[in-house]
């Protein structure tokens, strides 16, 4: 099944690299059209395939996991006497480094405070509402997260090291399309991956960077604006690029371990100083409601404004991120069983942002009472300082306030440097060692997007790059559901 030629074939590089130069000149050129269009496609395909997304998301689930616990479950993502390349602590630090960026931290006092405040059902404010919200950011950041990724993961890691195929998307579909992967369907599977990665990754930047710039102005008075945002993503940028020219064994390990102990350190501060016992009882009832609602909340259609505003833009946003964080997964997990491996990134890292979740909302819950209501007005007054305004309510601001910096960057970081290495395979014809070139100039022109749109539309530009990066999600979806099918396809012929 390999394919000597792929890691000489640059048309990927070359037609993804001129689709997202020319998306971007006109973002910068016709700004306000080109927003307009995108919210456009979005609003159509969310308003009426709100339920593919959430059945698609549930088909991955039922797919992993059947597979998991069936007699292919002990086969390995790569040759029977391979052994795992990483330790499990690195393995599992790179996964969660690799898998949830600045979403985390983003989100991760404002979401709950939203839903609180205006849930889906019933009336906001009250201890039913705050429930409520702790479940509904579970299902969020959850299971289906990493059940998105791993549908990728392992058609990835299955055809590349098992059957010897290139690192490229479309190898996952070999089984279907024969030696086609190598010719224009294959190739356009590739760029699809490719353009959903680029603007995935550049808006994820400029959220990461305006949340700091607004941290900056909270914390010392540093007025924020497009200048210093742009500013901010040009030393991000500097760092993930470094990172990912100095490779998987080096930087970027220690971005992911940095990542892994200062998030650690945070959850245990917070969960001594915010209010243990209440954080402690709202993560019991949050898990429980959640375990018990899974199923009814994974198909959940009962508000479908909101259900389109929150867990279809949720699914369609992890879509869009699923090629290279699939790829990432299945690049750092050689050499383990598929049981191992779909257990292992579905339970591990979702359990860690539940806690997380858990111990920041929970944190703000307490923290709002009893500030009489503090929370509450950071959020409705910008969210994006939600999480600065918390932490002013706990012991040792002066310590924890620019650690927080650190921290929204190194999990921005750990993101970006997965998917600017994934960028540098799946534009080398699936080189698994892509030259340094090459992850230098997808890092720097991932920088370079980012601070052009920031500097001539401002973050109504990015929003515009977000929203065409999801809508870029629904055919990239619909590839994902026929991959499930061409993974129990060669499964079926393995003698086990």
């Amino acid at each position: 099944m390999a394919n000597a030629q792929g890691s000489q074939d640059r048309s990927v590089l070359y037609v993804s690299a001129t689709i997202s130069l020319a998306f971007v000149a006109f973002s910068m050129l016709l700004p306000a059209q080109m927003g307009l269009a995108a919210k456009s496609v979005l609003g159509f395909l969310t308003s009426n395939f709100g339920w593919m997304y959430l059945l698609s998301v549930f088909i991955f689930t039922v797919t992993v996991y059947s597979i998991a616990f069936s007699r292919y479950g002990k086969i390995k993502l790569g040759k029977d006497d391979e052994k795992p390349e990483f330790t499990d602590f690195q393995w599992f630090s790179m996964l969660f480094g690799g898998g949830m960026g600045v979403g985390m931290v983003f989100w991760s006092v404002a979401e709950p405070m939203m839903h609180y405040m205006s849930p889906p059902v019933g009336q906001g404010g009250t201890v039913e509402a705050m429930f409520l919200a702790m479940r509904i950011a579970f299902n969020d950041f959850g299971i289906h997260v990493w059940v998105i990724y791993v549908i990728c993961g392992l058609a990835l890691g299955y055809f590349q090291y098992r059957k010897g195929l290139p690192c490229m998307i479309s190898s996952a579909f070999y089984p279907l399309l024969g030696d086609r992967i190598y010719g224009p369907i294959g190739k356009a599977i590739d760029i699809l991956a490719v353009f959903a990665t680029i603007f995935g990754v550049a808006t994820s930047l400029g959220l990461g960077a305006s949340q700091i710039a607004a941290g900056l102005q909270y914390i010392w008075g540093i007025q924020s604006s497009p200048g210093v945002i742009a500013v901010i993503i040009a030393i991000m940028t500097a760092i993930f690029t470094f990172a990912t020219v100095s490779g998987l064994h080096k930087a970027m390990q220690a971005v992911a371990d940095v990542k892994v102990w200062l998030s650690i350190a945070f959850m245990v501060f917070i969960f001594l100083f915010g209010g243990t016992v209440f954080i402690m009882n709202i993560f019991t009832h949050a898990l429980g409601d959640y375990l018990q609602n899974f199923i009814g909340q994974s198909l959940w259609m009962g508000n479908s404004s909101w259900v389109e505003a929150w867990p279809v833009f949720y699914r369609a946003w992890y879509i869009a991120w699923a090629a290279f964080v699939g790829q990432f997964i299945a690049r750092v997990s050689r050499g383990r069983t598929i049981r191992e491996f779909v257990l292992a990134v579905t339970l591990l890292p979702a359990g860690f942002c539940c806690v997380w979740l858990a111990i920041y909302g929970g944190a703000a819950f307490n923290l709002d009472v009893m500030s009489n209501g503090a929370i509450q007005a950071a959020v409705k007054a910008d969210y994006t300082t939600s999480l600065f305004v918390t932490l002013k309510h706990l012991p040792f601001y002066v310590i924890t306030a620019p650690l927080s910096i650190i921290l929204i960057v190194a999990s921005f970081v750990g993101a970006a440097n997965s998917a600017t290495y994934v960028l540098s395979m799946l534009t080398s014809g699936g080189d698994m060692e892509p030259g340094k070139k090459l992850r230098t100039f997808w890092g720097i022109a991932q920088g370079a997007v980012t601070i052009m749109l920031i500097l001539v539309g401002g973050t109504a530009a990015l929003k515009t790059l977000q929203t065409a990066s999801i809508a870029a999600a629904f055919p990239f979806m619909i590839v994902m559901v026929i991959m499930c099918y061409s993974i129990y396809k060669a499964l079926s012929e393995e003698n086990v």
